[in-house]
């Protein structure tokens, strides 16, 4: 069996990298030339504000008093510059932001391996291309783009990491650490002749990365007085650093100014998803060779925007982030950045026409060149009879487009040259996209494949292994060894053709995987055939009814997915299953207990995923519930005159109940400690961190009855759960546990409902003797429902009180009583912890039906891995890698999360293993009798 279960781990990590070639490889290319205007440019110098975290609403709305949120930048889009909204893509974070920005080019989707610090594909920047480059301030954004710079003209000043504090009392410091640095930094250059000189060059760059925005919006939501008093900070910023900047160069008019952000946040402050808040950010654009404002007595957009800012008469030039990249180079005439799939903004210039169809000549080039290199990629690893290119830019069209583009700028039709430009960059992304995804259809049928076969196989091996449905069949060796060669046969030609087109090695895993996994199918077919005959004598009417019902069963699983209500529906029929099967006649309590339970589990998925305000009193109010609870079941434990009692063990419960009562204070003093702006409290931090340790171990020193180890399992999992909590999600392991408590009776009454054995007693159930062989039995029709209890659980833990499958939906506020400074690794790891938790808590339970109903977790599991990898083929077909970038966020979140569920489940099975038998003793002391 370990080679099987080898072969299933192989297997379905291929399935789960699979999707990152088939869907997420990197789309950048190398070996352009680049590209620049050839007239003369407007600007000898560009500022670059950008303020981390900005929601366009928050700059551009008036107070309730009707005066602006930020005079000065709101003067400027009346009186001197153009204003707009640019629109961000999925994920919202700083990082794939300010790429966007500054290189001109969306999120690589290769890059979430990196954990989003840097990219993992070198690439070119505005930065890069400019003469001299000075950057100031957070260390998480600007090294990126020095390290990616060739030769030594791009400068950064950082402050130092731990300065990105949640917890701290006003993150604005931030702020005003890069403006005072600025400041001095040009009060310097009058002393230092080589420095005033440099700044006194043409192409120079100026980028000030303002982070205090976003660090008071995680800390403190959007609409908060911090968030709106940073805001005010930052433009009073912006004020001085602009005069002191135009006074410096003796108002000479050849500064561009431009403000903008990375993205938004959401009401709950956080970003990464494809809401609205988190992607409309403002632009505003000021300064030498950008136009005035606009006068405009109607303009249509679809949201109602205009009206609530007062800003119906100005018109609002709406943007891509990455079309900035272009306007930056085009203000300051440096060349285009390479990768950039921006497309030059031409109402922010105020320029000639002439120079204007000159920009958007040169964009378009830029563009197409990236195209050629693309195609001549591909044609280089295809066979010439199976190369299928881009019809509407064949050779002989981007010719065309060219010509026809010059003549048109000879004739001084610059209007014309223009729109054949904007045709041509269209045609060039399309074109980039076509041949991105090449081989895209062929590897997905290589995979679904696989996928079929290797499900087909599990079912077999189900069918043969656990149940009496087959005998067993002699195989006849010669036809074995023919088979074996066939099959090899099409290994090797698949191999070759491979071979000629040199492929990437994946690939050779990819299509090579279906052989040997059809190569064992094919071998069982004697089973098949006596399946089949075995099949025929039962009625067919039952055979399909059976069917109907598993995938109903399965179809609301994926539903659950995607709604997260269907879950409730699920449990609802729960909760009138003994009703159905008729066991509520002979376990009334029981069945009613289950009833309940169901019902009230099936209200959480119904709760609000995100945007729940913290409701610290119901985290405590179920800290003190669960510590309730557990007296009184430390009370009857002191009650029940039994030999399995001794006083370690009421010890152990002792330390557990007394972690609980001490979360419980951690929570409530680091929540108002924070309120109080007087950061996390050492002695809470530590605490936090102990009671974590110890929750992994103190399990495993109480006894292994069954109910006893299952309840330590819950109280020293709900401690840590309950700091990692901030709202009602806190009762949702309460609840689900005491379901699986009765799950496990409720099953008891199952098996002898069904006649399939006699009834163990739970309460002296011990885990560390359960594992006898020969006490297992055959599987039942019953154990397939058994098995669909337990994904559908899991999904339930997974998806009751919130979806990870969008980053939006973490609060930071639940890591607070660990850490408040900000470290993505370690936050998503005690996140990742706080959706674990659930998890292991049906696991433990699946564990003990398991061995209550007396079967080989074998069986049980190789049947929950059908009905995941069916789950996991649905999601396969529904990745998307279009539409919005939330739908393509979740679509691969949903199929990682079916795949990785099944891996999850053979490391949850095994960690269930450990948690329930393995037993630590502590040494103890012997006692002297006197005698």
């Amino acid at each position: 069996i370990p080679v099987f279960i080898l072969a299933g781990l192989l297997v379905h990590c291929v399935f789960l990298v699979s999707i990152f070639d088939i869907y997420f490889s990197s789309p950048l290319v190398h070996g352009m030339t680049p590209q620049q205007t050839p007239l003369p440019p407007p600007a000898k110098r560009l500022v670059l504000f950008v303020a981390d975290g900005l929601r366009a609403d928050s700059l551009y709305e008036l107070n309730s008093n009707n005066t602006p949120q930020a005079p000065y930048l709101r003067g400027i889009l009346e009186n001197n510059g153009s204003w707009g909204i640019s629109h961000t893509r999925v994920p919202t974070e700083s990082r794939p932001g300010h790429v966007a920005l500054i290189a001109g080019f969306y999120e690589d989707v290769s890059a979430v391996a990196k954990g989003w610090k840097e990219n993992p594909v070198e690439f070119d920047s505005v930065f890069n291309e400019s003469k001299y480059t000075w950057s100031w301030g957070s260390p998480d954004i600007l090294p990126m783009f020095a390290k990616g710079a060739t030769g030594d003209h791009v400068y950064t000043f950082c402050y130092a990491a731990e300065s990105e504090d949640f917890g701290a009392q006003d993150a604005a410091k931030l702020d005003m650490w890069v403006f005072d640095h600025v400041k001095s930094f040009f009060n310097s250059s009058r002393s230092n002749q080589t420095l005033f000189s440099a700044l006194n060059e043409e192409k120079v760059v100026l980028f000030l990365h303002l982070l205090g925005i976003d660090t008071n919006g995680h800390a403190h939501r959007p609409n908060s007085r911090e968030y709106k008093e940073n805001i005010k900070k930052v433009d009073e910023g912006v004020k001085e650093i602009a005069s002191m900047i135009d006074n410096f160069y003796g108002n000479d008019g050849k500064t561009a100014f431009i403000l903008t952000s990375d993205h938004g946040m959401t009401d709950w402050g956080s970003h990464g998803a494809g809401h609205p808040s988190e992607t409309l950010t403002p632009l505003i654009v000021w300064g030498a060779g950008v136009n005035y404002p606009q006068k405009v007595t109607s303009q249509f957009f679809e949201d109602n925007f205009l009206k609530e800012w007062k800003l119906e008469n100005l018109k609002r030039l709406d943007v891509n982030q990455a079309d900035i990249a272009p306007l930056m180079a085009s203000l300051i005439g440096v060349p285009f950045p390479l990768n950039s799939v921006g497309m030059l903004p031409l109402e922010y210039l105020n320029n000639s026409a002439h120079f204007k169809a000159e920009s958007m000549f040169t964009n378009a080039v830029q563009i197409l060149e990236q195209f050629k290199v693309k195609m001549s990629q591909k044609k280089e690893t295809t066979l010439s009879f199976l190369f299928t290119p881009f019809k509407p830019l064949s050779d002989s069209e981007q010719i065309n487009f060219l010509k026809k583009t010059r003549l048109y700028i000879q004739q001084q039709k610059y209007d014309e040259a223009v729109s054949l430009c904007k045709t041509l960059i269209n045609l060039a992304l399309e074109g980039l996209s076509y041949y991105h995804t090449y081989d895209r259809l062929f590897l997905g049928l290589s995979i679904a494949l696989g996928f079929v076969g290797w499900t087909t196989y599990v079912i077999l091996v189900i069918i043969k292994t656990h149940t009496n449905l087959t005998k067993t069949v002699q195989t006849n060796n010669k036809e074995s060894t023919v088979l074996f060669y066939s099959f090899a046969f099409v290994g090797m030609i698949i191999a070759f053709f491979l071979l000629i087109q040199t492929c990437p090695w994946t690939y050779y895993i990819y299509c090579l995987l279906p052989v040997p996994v059809w190569y064992a199918v094919v071998r069982k077919l004697p089973v098949i055939q006596d399946l089949a005959t075995n099949l025929m004598s039962l009625h067919i009417s039952q055979s399909i009814g059976f069917l109907l019902v598993c995938t109903l069963g399965i179809e609301i699983l994926v539903f659950s997915f995607f709604y997260r209500s269907t879950l409730t529906i699920g449990l609802l029929v729960f909760a009138g299953w003994p009703v159905i099967t008729q066991l509520w006649v002979q376990a009334k309590t029981t069945a009613l207990i289950w009833t309940l339970l169901c019902v009230l589990l099936a209200i959480f998925p119904l709760m609000p995923v995100v945007g729940r305000e913290p409701n610290i009193p119901l985290v405590i109010a179920t800290g003190l519930l669960t510590f309730l609870i557990s007296c009184f079941s430390l009370a009857s434990l002191c009650k029940s005159e039994n030999k399995y009692r001794n006083n370690e063990d009421l010890k152990v419960r002792f330390y557990q109940m007394l972690s609980i009562a001490l979360s419980t204070y951690v929570v409530s003093s680091t929540h108002d400690s924070l309120k109080n702006k007087q950061g996390l409290p050492v002695l809470n931090q530590i605490i936090s961190w102990m009671t974590l340790v110890s929750s992994s171990v103190l399990p495993l020193l109480s006894p292994t009855f069954l109910f006893q180890r299952l309840f330590s399992i819950l109280l020293s999992l709900m401690s840590t759960y309950l700091l990692l909590s901030t709202g009602y999600e806190a009762l949702f392991p309460l609840v689900l546990s005491g379901l699986m408590f009765v799950w496990i009776n409720m099953e008891q009454e199952a098996l002898q409902h069904y006649g399939l054995s006699f009834k163990p007693k739970l309460a002296v159930f011990n885990f560390a003797y359960a594992t006898d062989i020969t006490q297992f039995r055959q599987l039942h029709l019953d154990d397939i429902r058994r098995s669909f209890f337990f994904v559908f659980f899991i999904v339930t833990a997974f998806f009751g009180t919130g979806n990870i499958a969008s980053v939006n939906s973490f609060d930071p506020a639940s890591v607070y009583c660990f850490l408040t400074v900000f470290s993505p690794f370690m936050m998503g790891g005690l996140l990742v912890l706080k959706v674990v938790i659930p998890f292991v808590l049906v696991s433990c339970a699946f564990e003990a039906v398991q061995v209550t109903t007396q079967l080989s977790s074998k069986s049980l599991f190789l049947i929950v891995l059908v009905i995941s990898d069916v789950m996991a083929l649905h999601f396969f077909f529904l990745v998307k890698d279009y539409g919005s970038w939330l739908d393509i966020g979740t679509s691969i979140s949903h199929y990682a999360l079916v795949m990785s569920l099944t891996i999850f489940m053979m490391l949850m099975n095994g960690l269930a293993q450990l948690l329930t038998t393995k037993r630590l003793e502590l040494p103890r002391r012997t006692k002297h009798h006197s005698t």
